[in-house]
């Protein structure tokens, strides 16, 4: 993240990413996230997830806590509070449920004028924003990025450090058919866990054990079903459904070899 800020005064770059990776060292597996990307083992046709999402709503007690402790950060335009909908002036005096940092329940507060502004995070699901403006609270970058048509800086609300999951191999038996899958949140948009398990030990069992290319395949099934077939409604899923309109990257990782084959 350091280096990505002084790229952006020294070549004048600008822009940020999520990052998601996954290190091999001395038998197990380091995944990191920072990000909305996602990664999950299936072994023996079981789903082990290995991150999860950094998003607005999964975040919200911490950059509630920040905004709580550094309100200058708001810009006097958010309230760091979260309400169920948007108030409205003419609801001044009157009791609305509300949560803070602190809280993952609701409760009742009498609306104030502060409770007017923007909240920090609106919305639900992919359409959740912090500051109206971005869907995801960590990843690398976005120095410069600002809420719309105003001088807030949104960064300090980023952050870059990953959460990191281990999964030790040396306690387990694989076989060729056991897998690492890195995907980014085109993939994992419009397809969930069970069905990315279902495409990886469809096309899995269609090739030979030993043959290295299978696990290609499935990231190359994987990014293609989640693409959809171009119709005249736009891209659409076998079950008609909207295509992922994001960009989609997967990476297929075995963890057993021909050898382990059982």
């Amino acid at each position: 993240d350091d280096q990505i800020e002084r790229e952006r005064a020294s070549q004048h770059l600008a822009g940020g990413c999520c990052a998601l990776a996954a290190i091999y060292l001395m038998g197990k597996f380091y995944v990191a996230n920072a990000g909305d990307s996602r990664a999950v083992i299936i072994r023996n046709g079981e789903i082990i997830p290995m991150s999860r999402e950094f998003t607005p709503e999964t975040e919200r007690q911490r950059l509630q806590f920040l905004a709580l402790l550094r309100p200058e950060l708001l810009g006097k335009e958010f309230t760091h509070l979260e309400f169920p909908r948007r108030i409205q002036p003419k609801e001044l005096g009157k009791k609305m449920l509300y949560r803070d940092q602190n809280m993952n329940g609701w409760a009742y507060k009498k609306i104030e004028e502060d409770d007017l502004k923007f909240p920090l995070i609106y919305g639900e699901g992919k359409k959740a924003r912090m500051m109206a403006t971005i869907g995801v609270t960590r990843g690398l970058g976005d120095h410069d990025l600002k809420v719309f048509s105003s001088n807030i800086h949104i960064k300090p609300f980023l952050s870059c450090f990953p959460e990191v999951r281990v999964y030790d191999l040396t306690q387990y038996e694989h076989c060729p058919d056991d897998v690492l899958v890195l995907g980014t949140d085109g993939l994992w948009d419009v397809t969930n866990d069970k069905e990315v398990a279902g495409v990886v030990m469809e096309v899995l069992t269609s090739y030979e054990p030993n043959d290295p290319c299978r696990y290609t395949m499935v990231a190359q099934e994987l990014v293609v079903r989640s693409r959809g077939v171009l119709k005249e409604r736009g891209w659409r899923l076998a079950n008609d459904k909207l295509g992922s309109g994001d960009d989609i990257s997967v990476f297929v990782i075995p963890l057993g070899g021909p050898g382990n084959y059982i």
